[in-house]
């Protein structure tokens, strides 16, 4: 009888520390995946760029691009994403606040090669790829020349966007052309617009202007702010199959399917 006491104290002894130790285990898994997950993929990417500028220059850089490299790409044009340049199809709102109330429509469409007919102003003018603030000041000059009023304001702006677009297909509910409202706007106002499908988990935003592509993950909120530009083309694909291996004393060992966010007590 004493023999069995003494043996279930060992026994004792020696699971409550391997217990323990696993739950511990546990605990660090789950604080990596949680706290460190933004932190690793930044150090990929910057082991990434070290690897990059290391390669000799003239050796072309195959395949897509990051998320990360998209976005410090666009960090030195800020500006983009608060200004908007004219374009042809876009339809103006232009109100000349000084003199009598005119009945006339103020709405004009830009049109092909980029002209405005301002009946007041004269001659057409090419406003594409101006602002609304510069299509004001110019049309301001030219009342002035023409003496319509002595102290002519124009305020203009944009009524209807149509010239920005990009473009959106895969695993969308709402795929299509999309518009945009200034030179460049996060990713994930564009999708959220889309209206991603539960499959997709990716999503590959190939550039108009360079033809590359940047793979950005649906999951990842700071490569979710790349830019994209006029023109590009973003298409939602799912997230590849991922797996791990269970191995030991356990009922199920073998493959089993990965996906974001599993515990160790969930597998």
């Amino acid at each position: 009888m004493k023999i069995r006491i003494s043996v279930l104290i060992v026994g004792l002894t020696v699971c409550t520390p391997l217990f323990a130790a696993r739950a511990q285990n546990s605990k660090v898994a789950a604080g990596i995946t949680a706290k460190e997950k933004v932190s690793s993929l930044n150090d990929a990417a910057k082991k990434d760029d070290r690897n990059t500028s290391s390669a000799s220059a003239a050796e072309p850089k195959a395949g897509a691009k990051t998320a990360s490299e998209r976005i410090a790409e666009n960090s030195f044009l800020p500006t983009l994403t608060s200004i908007y340049w004219i374009g042809v199809g876009d339809v103006l709102d232009i109100r000349l606040l000084s003199g009598t109330e005119r009945r006339e429509s103020t709405l004009y469409t830009v049109m092909t090669g980029g002209l405005l007919e301002y009946p007041l102003a004269g001659e057409p003018l090419v406003v594409a790829g101006m602002t609304t603030d510069e299509v004001g000041v110019r049309l301001t000059e030219l009342l002035k020349r023409r003496a319509v009023t002595a102290r002519p304001q124009v305020l203009v702006s944009v009524r209807e966007y149509v010239s920005h677009t990009v473009l959106v297909s895969g695993l969308a509910n709402s795929p299509g052309a999309k518009v945009l409202r200034r030179e460049a706007m996060p990713l994930y106002v564009i999708i959220a617009e889309a209206q991603p499908r539960p499959d997709a988990g990716r999503a590959t935003v190939i550039a108009r202007a360079t033809g590359e592509g940047t793979i950005v993950d649906l999951n990842d909120a700071a490569s979710m702010n790349v830019l994209v530009h006029p023109g590009d083309v973003i298409n939602l694909t799912g997230r590849p199959k991922e797996f791990f291996f269970i191995g030991g004393q356990v009922n199920s060992p073998g493959q089993k399917d990965f996906h974001a966010g599993l515990t160790l007590t969930q597998a």
